[in-house]
Parts: C-alpha cells; sequence; structure tokens
C-alpha cells in the first residue's frame, strides 16, 4: 500500500471514530440538537488538529490534548471552555472505554472542573430560596412528579445527577426508609435514611407518574419509550426547576446546598466528606463556604 493511501486510510479512521462517537452520544445522553452541535464541533475540530498534526489517534498524550485545547479554546468564555473540555473528556472517555484505542485514559488527566472551582466561592441556595423553590414546584403532570422527587433527592440527600440516575427500585427500601447507593463516585456503598416527604415523593411518582416499563431503573424517560434517563438529562431538568422557580444556579447548588445545611447542623468535615462521597477532605473543603453565622457564635458568643 502506498504511503498517501495509508495517510489517507488514517484520515478515514479518524473521521470514522468522530463519526461513531457522535452517534453514540446522541444514544446514550438523549442530547438535543445544541449540545450534539457543540459535541461535533469540539470533536471535529480535534480531528482535524490531529491531522495537522501527523498524531494518529493511539498515540494521542495529555499534552495533545492540553495544546489543542489552549488554541481551540482561546477566544471562548470560561464557562463555554468548560464546556467544551468537558465534551472533548467525553470524547476521550470513549475512545479509552468504548473503543479500546487510546492506551491511557486521557480523560482522568484533562482539568476539570475541580481545579476552577477553587477560583470561586461554592453557590448555595439561602433558606428563603429554598422555600421559594419548594412553593413554585409544580408536581401534578408525569413529568413534574418524575422533576419533584428528583428534586427532593438533590436537596435532601445531596445526590449528584449521575447518582439519581443510576438509582433503582431494588434500591429503595419503603418499609424501612432507605436508600442503598451502591455505585458512588468514590466506589464507597452508602445507606442513606430518606425523608419522610422525599419518600412521598418519590411514592407519588412511581404511583403516579413512572411509565411501565421492564428497566428496573427508577427514573425514566417518557419518549419515545421508557427507559432510563441519564445523568446529563437529570441535571438538565433540575436546572430547569431552579429557573423554574425564578432562581439562579444549577443542579449541583443543590447538592452545595446540602453541605452547607449539614455544615450548619454542627456536622463534623469527616461527616459531610461521607455523605457526599468525596474521596478527599479537600474535595469537601470546596464545597463550604464561611460559615459566618456559627463564627460568630464561637468568637463573640452572639446569638444571631
Amino acid at each position: 500500500m502506498s504511503k498517501l493511501r495509508q495517510k489517507q486510510r488514517k484520515c478515514d479512521d479518524m473521521d470514522q471514530a468522530c463519526r461513531e462517537y457522535i452517534i453514540y452520544f446522541q444514544k446514550t445522553r438523549e442530547s438535543g440538537p445544541t449540545q450534539i452541535g457543540c459535541i461535533t464541533r469540539v470533536t471535529k475540530a480535534f480531528v482535524r488538529y490531529l491531522k495537522k498534526s501527523r498524531i494518529q489517534l493511539k498515540d494521542i498524550n495529555i499534552e495533545h490534548v492540553d495544546n489543542f485545547l489552549s488554541v481551540f479554546n482561546a477566544s471562548y468564555a470560561k464557562t463555554t471552555q468548560r464546556l467544551y473540555r468537558s465534551y472533548l473528556r467525553c470524547f476521550l472517555r470513549y475512545l479509552y472505554n468504548e473503543q479500546n484505542i487510546l492506551k491511557q485514559n486521557l480523560a482522568a488527566l484533562l482539568v476539570g472542573s475541580p481545579r476552577f472551582a477553587k477560583a470561586k466561592p461554592p453557590q448555595f441556595l439561602r433558606p428563603n430560596e429554598v422555600r421559594q423553590l419548594f412553593d413554585c414546584l409544580p408536581h401534578s403532570t408525569a413529568c413534574e412528579l418524575r422533576s419533584y422527587a428528583q428534586v427532593h433527592l438533590a436537596y435532601f440527600l445531596g445526590l449528584r445527577p449521575i447518582e439519581i440516575s443510576r438509582i433503582t427500585l431494588d434500591d429503595i427500601s419503603f418499609s424501612k426508609g432507605l436508600l442503598n447507593l451502591k455505585n458512588r463516585k468514590n466506589n464507597c456503598p452508602l445507606q442513606l435514611p430518606i425523608p419522610e416527604d422525599t419518600l412521598k415523593a418519590i411514592t407519588a411518582y412511581i404511583i403516579g407518574g413512572r411509565p411501565k416499563s421492564s428497566h428496573r431503573s427508577l427514573f425514566l424517560i417518557f419518549w419515545p419509550n421508557p427507559t432510563p434517563m441519564s445523568a446529563n438529562l437529570v441535571g438538565q431538568y433540575l436546572t430547569k426547576a431552579l429557573r423554574y422557580a425564578e432562581l439562579p444556579g444549577t443542579a449541583y447548588w443543590l447538592r452545595h446546598t446540602f453541605a452547607q445545611n449539614m455544615l450548619e447542623s454542627g456536622a463534623r468535615l469527616f461527616e459531610i466528606k461521607e455523605m457526599l462521597g468525596h474521596e478527599s477532605i479537600e474535595s469537601t473543603r470546596q464545597y463550604l463556604s464561611i460559615h459566618t453565622t456559627l463564627m460568630r457564635r464561637v468568637l463573640f458568643d452572639e446569638t444571631v
């Protein structure tokens, strides 16, 4: 085979991997056209960079990825930069886990949101905003019942969107009011008590909103067929609930608020770490703001 044909074949393989990934993302994430457009933009640009640099997919290293992002992301705002970095991380994870093309999981080395989180204080809801959220949340339709239960899990248990998406019917003990989290980010299973109102919200969704399905996942999409919800979609609906209540923030604000509530109730940092499912205390520290009320009680013996 001539060198020209070999070069063309390598380019075709890259393009094919890019196309297959976009199809894979559409099937597994239930993404809308806007998000798919962004994913297509960053993956195609990355493939063009590899071609121009004469780098094969199997030879990618973290320096190549960083060099690409430094140029590609240069003209975008910080929020957009994090978004494109996240999409590229998913592509790298796909090449490693699904295609076995990469020798190393570069997704784990790509700088992400935790590094950026250190540069700004945590965002969370104040008590009046929490009341506003739950007062405004509708729970009449099947979709509303689903979102209502998810907001309860995010706020009262501090669960990540991915942890909410992984809950199955078998993980819940309704008689004991317990939730078994078996598949967590830190690989440490945990059994959590479910607050009564949260248990009622879950029950209302199962009875009045959850479609009939052979799937054991608690939260299902309704159209076109009942299938498990992705973490991305759970996050979108949580953010949508905040917007409906005319509140700022994203799905993770609910998790941050849970951490703040534990801090105010007198929980130790280690206890908060275990509840949040963090691997290190440092990760937990990033979630917590300075508790000014508690500080004034200790330093000035004030009743605030």
